[in-house]
C-alpha cells in the first residue's frame, strides 16, 4: 500500500463502495454525484494498488483484496462515526442529517407524514430515506445501511436494540357496501367470502388460517399480493377481503385511531371486527447500540416514537 494517509472521507467512500458494489448507488448513499464518486473510486485505486471493483457483465464485483477488508473497513467507519457523533444533548433544530429507515410499505405510509410533519417544525435540516424491508435488518443496522428499522420485528439480534410502540390486532378491510357490512359477521360469513393475502414470498396461508381451522373452517384466497398498500386498494375496488392493523383488543375497531387504520380509512376502507381470536401484532423499532450516545438518532427515536403513538396528530 502506498505510504499516503487515507482520511476519513475517503473511508466513508471505501465503505460505500464495498457495500453497493456500485458507484451510483455508493454516490447515492453519500449525496454526492456518480463522477465524484468514479474520481474517488480511481484515487483509492492509486492508494491501496488495487481495482477494488472490476465489471462483470452488467454489474461491478470486488476483488480479493476489497472483499478481505470490507467488514474491517465498515468497522472502522463505526467506530469513526461513534467517536464524532453528537452528544446525547443536541438540539434538533441544528441537525443537517439524512436518516434512512427500513419498513413495510403500510408503516412507511402511516409514519412518513406525522414523521415529516415533526421534522419540519423540530428538525428543519433533516431529511428522511424511508427503504423497503429488502435488507436483513440485524446486519443492515449494524453495518450502518440504515439507521433504524420499524415494524414487526419478529427476530432481533441479541447485540441490537428495540422498543414496542404500537400492539395491534387485525380487523377486515372492506369496500363501502361490501355484502360483509350487512348482518352479523360470522366467521362462517368471512371465511366464505374472497380474501387478498399480504406476504413477500407468495405465501396463500398466514395466522388467520390457522385461526379458522381451528373452527374447521377454511377461508377463500383469491390472490396473494406482496405489498399491503397494494391489498387494502384492491380490497377497496372489489370484494375481497385484506387484514389491517388496529391498535386495542378491547376497543371497538370503528373508532381506533392508529396511523395505519388512518392509511386504511383515507383509501375508503370500512373495518369490521374479525369474530374469532387471531395472535396479536407488535410493532417496534430496533436500532444498534453504537446510536446510543447518538443525540441526533435519539431525537429520530422520539419522532418516531410520537409519530406512531394513536391518535398523534
Amino acid at each position: 500500500m502506498n505510504k499516503q494517509i487515507i482520511d476519513a472521507n475517503l473511508l466513508v467512500a471505501l465503505d460505500a463502495l464495498l457495500a453497493e458494489h456500485s458507484v451510483t448507488r455508493a454516490a447515492e448513499r453519500l449525496h454526492t454525484s456518480p463522477a465524484a464518486m468514479s474520481r474517488t473510486l480511481g484515487r483509492l485505486r492509486r492508494l491501496l494498488g488495487d481495482p477494488l471493483l472490476v465489471r462483470a457483465g452488467q454489474a461491478m464485483v470486488p476483488t480479493p483484496r476489497a472483499e478481505a477488508m470490507r467488514e474491517e473497513v465498515a468497522a472502522v467507519v463505526r467506530r469513526c462515526g461513534a467517536l464524532l457523533a453528537p452528544s446525547v444533548d443536541v438540539d434538533p433544530g441544528t441537525l443537517s442529517r439524512t436518516f434512512t429507515l427500513q419498513a413495510a410499505d403500510l408503516v412507511a405510509a402511516a409514519v412518513a407524514p406525522r414523521l415529516l410533519a415533526i421534522a419540519g417544525q423540530e428538525a428543519p435540516g433533516v431529511a428522511m430515506r424511508f427503504r423497503a424491508e429488502e435488507l436483513e435488518g440485524g446486519p443492515a443496522l449494524r453495518e450502518g445501511q440504515i439507521d433504524l428499522e420499524v415494524g414487526a420485528l419478529d427476530h432481533v439480534d441479541p447485540e441490537i436494540r428495540s422498543e414496542q410502540l404500537l400492539a395491534l390486532r387485525m380487523v377486515a378491510g372492506v369496500r363501502a357496501g361490501h355484502p360483509l357490512t350487512e348482518g352479523r359477521l360470522t366467521a362462517a360469513r368471512f371465511a366464505a367470502a374472497a380474501h387478498v393475502v399480504v406476504s413477500r414470498r407468495g405465501r396463500f396461508t398466514g395466522p388467520a388460517d390457522a385461526a379458522l381451522a381451528d373452527l374447521d373452517l377454511k377461508r377463500r384466497v383469491v390472490a396473494v399480493l406482496p405489498s399491503h398498500l397494494a391489498a387494502m386498494t384492491l380490497a377497496v375496488r372489489t370484494d375481497v377481503v385484506c387484514l389491517v392493523p388496529a391498535t386495542d383488543p378491547s376497543t371497538d375497531p370503528g373508532t381506533v385511531a392508529n396511523p395505519m387504520t388512518e392509511v386504511a380509512r383515507t383509501l375508503g376502507l370500512r373495518l369490521l371486527d374479525v369474530p374469532f381470536p387471531l395472535p396479536p401484532l407488535a410493532i417496534g423499532m430496533a436500532w444498534h447500540p453504537r446510536q446510543a450516545a447518538d443525540g441526533g438518532h435519539g431525537w429520530l427515536r422520539s419522532a418516531v416514537r410520537r409519530a406512531m403513538s394513536p391518535g398523534s396528530a
